[in-house]
């Protein structure tokens, strides 16, 4: 493929910037940006590396990695097993959710082991005054359902205002803004003060080899107080660990507050359906899931796989991913590959190159994506960057294109007109790209 040069107006301190880019080892008098790819890296299709699985239907989240041991599929199939249940099905009685509770299964909100979409799979975590500890009437979530003689705490309800733009060639597009009202409370207002934080729930494939980078990989990526003058200043949450009562690097959730999978999987568990384990319960007795079933599914996500990439190698793609990489996307969605450490107990998440998009690390978004309640380290305006890989299978999976935090973007380019903050001047170069540059970065996600 032929290396071009591509054309961009870029706003620094008030003046217009000229670059161009994917011409290798190109420079303007006015920036430098560096080589930029203009063919198809070796392995950059296997997302997961020899764990990727070539899938682009409907179960393309839920498959079991292209290298697990035949072995291990009876416990995978019984992991998933205990993802798929329903919880107020009478036969599994005593145990139940509840009795206040978000969702019955994993399933109500990760369709197909995939992405909720506003409102249904919403959930709102609560804080108390100025966004410290969890809410004196409510706790860490409002919950919309209760079982039968418990009154739900409460209903949340979405409206949106629409915010109008324009792309620099005269192209108009809109956003929505959300605004959330509370009704049906049980226990009264929430209070002055009182934070909360709209979260659909995100795809859950890939969490394993995500827990498998080494954490010095991770913080090498990190720039808190921006030395290289970059304007992107990422940083690592640490959040208490529940097992070694010690913090640890965040890797998961919106705001990175989870350390690792079996963390993630047991706060799930309890904050969404009630369900006590025996790392986290409330109150003496038995817990609610037993060791083995909280085991089976803690390997099933672990070991969920990425799915291959479709069209890697299309010239529009390739171009998408220069443009990608020449706006600055890549300063948080790192571009290049990170490579899992030894998983002694998992081998097949060994030594793995991958492509997942993401340095985990936190970042500022801005006030448009704020929600201003802190969680661990991480700020109110601040967020974990969410993993690429798999996000133009969403609408195939499970049948939306709704993206960010809570929902708002109804398609990539509106996920990407909404970054704000550190992504800021990303954001404002895509705004100027031709419209040729913005479908071909387009064609670029969707292959991912």
């Amino acid at each position: 493929m032929r290396a071009r040069k591509f054309l961009l107006g870029i706003p620094v301190g008030g003046l217009l910037l000229t670059a161009a880019w994917a011409v290798p080892g190109w420079r303007s008098n006015e920036l430098v940006l560096g080589d930029l790819p203009v063919a198809a890296e070796p392995g950059e299709e296997l997302q997961g590396g020899a764990t990727t699985v070539p899938a682009s239907g409907r179960t393309s989240f839920g498959r079991s990695p292209a290298n697990m041991y035949r072995a291990r599929w009876p416990y995978f199939h019984k992991g998933k097993g205990v993802f798929d249940r329903d919880w107020l099905d009478p036969k599994f009685a005593p145990v139940r959710v509840g009795p206040l509770f978000s969702a019955a299964s994993c399933t109500t909100c990760h369709d197909r082991d995939g992405r909720g979409q506003p409102p249904s799979s919403l959930v709102f975590q609560l804080s108390g005054p100025e966004g410290q500890g969890a809410h004196p009437l409510y706790g860490v979530q409002l919950d919309p359902r209760g079982v039968e003689g418990t009154q739900a705490e409460g209903q949340a309800v979405v409206a949106y205002d629409e915010v109008p733009g324009e792309f620099a060639d005269g192209a108009p597009f809109s956003l929505l803004r959300p605004r959330y009202t509370f009704e049906e409370l049980s226990r009264g207002p929430l209070g002055q003060g009182a934070r909360f934080s709209p979260r659909v729930s995100p795809a859950v494939f890939g969490l394993g080899l995500l827990e498998a980078i080494p954490e010095e990989t991770l913080l090498a990526l990190a720039d808190p107080e921006d030395a290289n003058g970059d304007g992107i200043s990422g940083r690592p949450n640490y959040v208490e660990d529940d097992v070694e009562r010690r913090p640890k690097l965040g890797r998961f959730g919106w705001k990175a507050n989870q350390p690792s999978v079996q963390q993630q999987v047991t706060h799930a568990l309890f904050a969404d359906m009630g369900l006590t384990t025996s790392l986290l319960r409330d109150g003496p007795g038995e817990p609610e899931l037993g060791g083995q079933e909280l085991d089976a599914l803690v390997f099933y996500t672990r070991l969920l796989a990425v799915p291959k990439r479709r069209d890697w190698d299309a010239p529009q793609v390739l171009r998408g991913k220069a443009v990608f990489r020449a706006i600055g996307c890549g300063g948080c969605h790192v571009s290049g590959p990170l490579e899992t450490g030894d998983v002694p107990d998992l081998p097949e998440l060994s030594r793995q190159k991958l492509y997942p998009y993401t340095d985990l690390l936190l970042h500022d978004m801005g006030e448009g994506l704020a929600d201003g309640r802190p969680d661990g380290l991480a700020s109110g305006s601040e967020w974990r960057t969410p993993p690429l890989w798999g996000i133009g299978l969403v609408e195939v999976v499970n049948g939306h294109t709704r993206y960010l935090h809570d929902g708002r973007a109804r398609n990539l380019e509106e996920a990407v007109l909404w970054h704000g903050g550190e992504a800021a001047p990303a954001r404002e170069r895509y705004v100027r790209l031709p419209l040729e540059d913005r479908e071909a970065m387009l064609a670029f996600l969707r292959s991912l």
